[in-house]
């Protein structure tokens, strides 16, 4: 009996194994899944049968119930490594799938490494990931090694020294490794390689799916990604309208890659900046969809939340703004400046200068040098806004050393002329041309400053102090001869010999005259003047040589007197009320008609009889001089009184007439 059973469990056992094999080469995983379950149910320690499962369950996507099947039993998570941190990392949970494979490191399994690999790049190590790949490809040789080359690439692209590497030995053989080439170079700021390659991997991917007999429909969707980023680099290009319209027309497809949709969204956003926001809004909001944390890189979603925060800002959503920026600053403090220069800019826009300055300052206190400066500008333009320059310039004054590049000292020389104090003006250029003395800079490019100083001291007659201004100029611009020309004037005024020492470094007339055409210029110049002399616009005398006499003067100046076409004028009388109508349609006109007709008489445009109050103006007159206290309306209305616009033409045909 015992043998009857044991031959009926092994029997059962085979045929089972039988259709395992054949549904799992059909691919029918669902059949296969019970086959392995009926298999288990005579024979539980079956660990085939139970790894058939596990992959069942993972081909079906069954992940979750995967993992709670392998922790149920914990007797085979050695030999089922791979399969358990795999079901980890596609639920999105990579720290637990790298922790797993570190349990178990000592297994040297090609496929666990190159998981490993794809787990860091996701968590994103980029340059433990980029050092994995490179020791599968130097250890192995089998048909995948495109597929590691183009995984070793899409690292790349995110490492810190990315410009040094060199990755020409990769190749660009399919379109796959010619894109990480294209998102490499636009890393590096390389646009216009970029532009290039980009065009070169939409050729590639083209043929090779035409080859697979791909219809049209869906190349235009595997090509979507290449074109987003194509439309990308022109927009970086300046050429806006050119991505516009590559956005647009990218997103009207059915893309099923979340990603891809969010990041065309974001891009279209930010070109259309505060113009078509409710178009904005609806792209912004599939831009920060939930599920993209695990598709996006944080370098890319935090660009992406730092804009949906400036959108709230332009459609006026401050309080929303303010909840964004709490949550960029929390999860990216990198950030912080951004968000606090915009809650700063929404205070602004409440007209809540004072707090918004607070805002400002209490983050400089903190900040690193460079975003202390940022702030503290941006704290002067708040002053310059509300019309406080000197509050402005003291900002600028307390930058430390800040305060004498170039560009600050002209903004605050600018700002006390305009304030009219033109002696601390003087002295802002005295100190930083001192100070510039005193440490011996050579990094900076002074040219700008000097040329600002020696105008400055020249227009306000200090032509020595001018002197030395361009003296420094001239000593890094030595072959600029406007410079010596300007120094000659400057000393001419107070040491005639240098000046005539300077002025034989001028070329002579005729080493200026070499090369021009005298008779050209002849003609060019008699041109001028008789074109001049024919303008409507100039007025010649007869005689311009001889000079007026008293008697021309005064013939000039006689004017024909006008009569007066006031018949019986009387002041003190009111004007008739009908004045401007013709005289058919006045009150005291009286004409014979046609008993026949019942309807008033119009005039040939229309007007009738009783429209005579609507042109009358003088009680309009009246009634503006009674209420002199009234207040103004400061909405866009039509003005009490006035006609419509209709009206206009017919009114100049009645003036004609009369």
């Amino acid at each position: 009996m015992k043998m009857t059973e044991k031959t009926a469990k092994e029997k059962t056992i085979a045929t089972q194994y039988v259709e395992l094999n054949k549904f799992s080469q059909n691919g029918e995983h669902e059949r296969a899944l019970k086959a392995a379950n009926k298999i288990l149910g005579v024979a539980p320690q079956e660990f085939l049968a139970f790894h058939c499962k596990i992959v069942c369950m993972i081909e079906l996507q069954k992940f979750d119930d995967a993992i709670t099947l392998l922790n149920k039993n914990p007797q085979w998570v050695t030999d089922l490594v791979f399969e358990k941190a795999y079901c980890f990392y596609r639920v999105n949970k990579h720290n637990e799938a790298l922790e797993i494979i570190e349990q178990y490191d000592e297994v040297s399994d090609l496929r666990i490494k190159e998981l490993k690999a794809q787990i860091l790049y996701r968590i994103e190590k980029f340059t433990e990931a980029a050092n994995l790949y490179q020791e599968i490809i130097k250890n192995t040789n089998d048909d995948y090694e495109e597929e590691r080359h183009t995984n070793l690439s899409a690292v790349s692209v995110y490492l810190e020294n990315s410009e040094s590497r060199d990755f020409d030995d990769l190749g660009d053989g399919t379109y796959e490794l010619c894109y990480n080439k294209a998102c490499l170079l636009i890393e590096n700021d390389n646009f216009a390689e970029a532009e290039k390659k980009l065009r070169q991997c939409e050729k590639l991917c083209r043929e090779s799916l035409e080859e697979d007999e791909s219809t049209e429909d869906e190349i235009d969707l595997e090509l979507a990604l290449i074109r987003i980023q194509l439309a990308y680099v022109y927009q970086k290009q300046g050429r806006v309208k050119e991505a516009q319209q590559i956005y647009v027309s990218n997103l009207k497809l059915k893309i099923e890659d979340i990603a891809l949709v969010a990041v065309a969204s974001n891009n279209a956003v930010c070109i259309n900046k505060d113009q078509n926001l409710f178009d904005s809004k609806k792209k912004m909001k599939t831009a920060m969809n939930e599920n993209l944390q695990f598709k996006l890189p944080s370098k890319q979603r935090k660009f992406i939340a730092l804009n949906n925060a400036i959108l709230n800002y332009y459609i006026n959503q401050s309080d929303q703004c303010e909840k964004c920026c709490k949550q960029i600053e929390s999860t990216w403090p990198e950030l912080s400046l951004h968000t606090t220069v915009l809650s700063a800019l929404t205070l602004v826009k409440s007209e809540k200068y004072d707090a918004a300055i607070k805002v400002l300052e209490g983050y400089s206190a903190k900040a690193s040098k460079s975003d202390a400066l940022f702030t503290k500008l941006c704290i002067a333009q708040l002053y310059l806004i509300q019309g406080e320059k000197l509050k402005a310039c003291k900002v600028l004054e307390n930058l430390g050393e800040n305060s004498y590049r170039p560009a600050i000292v002209g903004s605050l020389t600018t700002l006390y002329l305009g304030l009219g104090d033109e002696e601390t003006a003087l002295k802002v250029f005295e100190k930083t041309v001192d100070w510039y003395k005193k440490n011996k800079i050579k990094d900076v490019d002074l040219s700008s400053l000097w040329r600002q100083a020696a105008d400055f001291h020249i227009k306000n007659g200090h032509p020595q102090v001018a002197a030395n201004s361009l003296e420094e100029l001239l000593t890094a611009n030595k072959d600029d001869k406007r410079i010596v020309a300007q120094l000659i004037l400057a000393c001419s005024q107070f040491d005639k010999n240098r000046a005539t020492t300077l002025s034989k470094q001028l070329p002579s007339i005729k080493e200026l005259s070499v090369g021009v055409d005298l008779e050209n210029l002849q003609i060019i110049t008699s041109s001028a003047v008789a074109n001049a002399k024919k303008s409507p616009g100039v007025r010649q005398d007869s005689n311009p040589g001889t000079p007026k006499t008293d008697e021309t003067v005064k013939k000039a100046k006689k004017r024909k007197s006008r009569k007066n076409k006031l018949k019986n004028y009387d002041s003190n009388s009111a004007p008739d009320p009908e004045r401007w109508l013709p005289k058919y349609e006045r009150s005291g006109y009286r004409k014979k008609r046609d008993r026949r007709t019942k309807d008033v008489i119009k005039g040939s445009q229309g007007t009738a009889s009783g429209q005579a109050e609507q042109y009358d103006f003088s009680k309009y007159v009246e009634e503006a001089q009674e209420s002199p206290g009234s207040n103004v309306d400061p909405s866009p209305k039509m003005a009490k009184g006035a006609f419509p616009q209709k009206n206009k033409g017919a009114q100049k045909k009645k003036n004609k007439r009369r």
